[in-house]
């Protein structure tokens, strides 16, 4: 990791997984960077207003200035408008947490939610992440979508989920993603269980146009709740309204935008 644009994105990456901050040590241990190149790049990022120093630890936090980049740009692609009220009406339906996730390069984003749980448990994640695509259903429902070997090259490039960080019932391997995947494309939306928190179903329907995956719609909720058979009865709803959605994508000038088929760069990438 040399170059001082890669350092930068490196740092401003770990620090959005650690809210409560970093020391500049143990930024620089984490990223095999030197102390002080870490501490002069810390210097140019809380003088452009990205990174903040603690006064009481001295740690570094990320400011609120990126997070203000990326919900700017979701305004100003349609992509919320477009989908809110979709996910606000499958919420009502179901009852649980919907997310839109979009595909972006090799990466699911999850970007917009509707809560329908009213009250006992809920399950109410931040956005902005990126699913992990082995064993969540957003990345299941994603992988459905493509051949076998372009999703094989999309999960060997991501790693599989290990059980410790995810749920109990996460795959372990390529060939148990690869089953998961399967009998998502014979069902047409995926069903997980615990496989990416412990304690959490979720189901997702691919949302696709002109046979290209623009996104997913998921469904998620406590297990003791969200029952297999729960979630069965809600198939058609879900399938029903990834459809909507995708038919109103033409409003989004980021779903009109060409978009490369990175599955398959990856494949070559990985086959090589």
């Amino acid at each position: 990791m040399n170059g001082v644009l890669e350092r930068t994105l490196a740092i401003l990456e770990l620090l959005s997984q650690h809210g409560g901050g970093l020391e500049l040590a143990a930024i620089a241990d984490r990223l095999d960077i030197p102390r002080s190149a870490v501490h002069r790049l810390l210097v140019d990022l809380v003088r452009c207003g990205y990174v903040r120093q603690t006064r009481d630890h001295g740690d570094y936090l990320l400011t609120t200035k990126l997070v203000s980049m990326g919900l700017s740009f979701l305004s100003n692609t349609g992509i919320v408008d477009i989908a809110q009220p979709l996910l606000d009406r499958l919420a009502e339906i179901s009852g649980e947490l919907v997310r839109l996730a979009v595909v972006d390069g090799n990466r699911l984003t999850w970007v917009a939610r509707a809560q329908g749980a009213r009250q006992g448990l809920r399950y109410d994640p931040d956005m902005g992440s990126d699913a992990r695509i082995s064993c969540s259903s957003s990345g299941l429902a994603w992988l459905s979508t493509l051949a076998d070997d372009e999703a094989l090259a999309l999960v060997a490039q991501q790693g599989v989920g290990p059980v410790e960080e995810f749920g109990p019932n996460a795959p372990k391997t390529l060939q148990e993603v690869m089953a998961l995947v399967q009998s998502t494309r014979a069902r047409g939306y995926s069903l997980t269980q615990e496989t990416y928190t412990p304690g959490l179903n979720a189901m997702a329907a691919p949302v696709c146009l002109a046979g290209q995956a623009l996104g997913t719609l998921s469904i998620a909720g406590p297990s003791a709740r969200f029952t297999l058979e729960r979630m069965q009865a809600l198939g058609g709803d879900l399938v029903s309204l990834a459809a909507q959605l995708a038919a109103a994508s033409g409003a989004s000038p980021f779903f009109n935008q060409p978009r490369a088929n990175a599955a398959a760069g990856l494949k070559k990438i990985y086959s090589a």
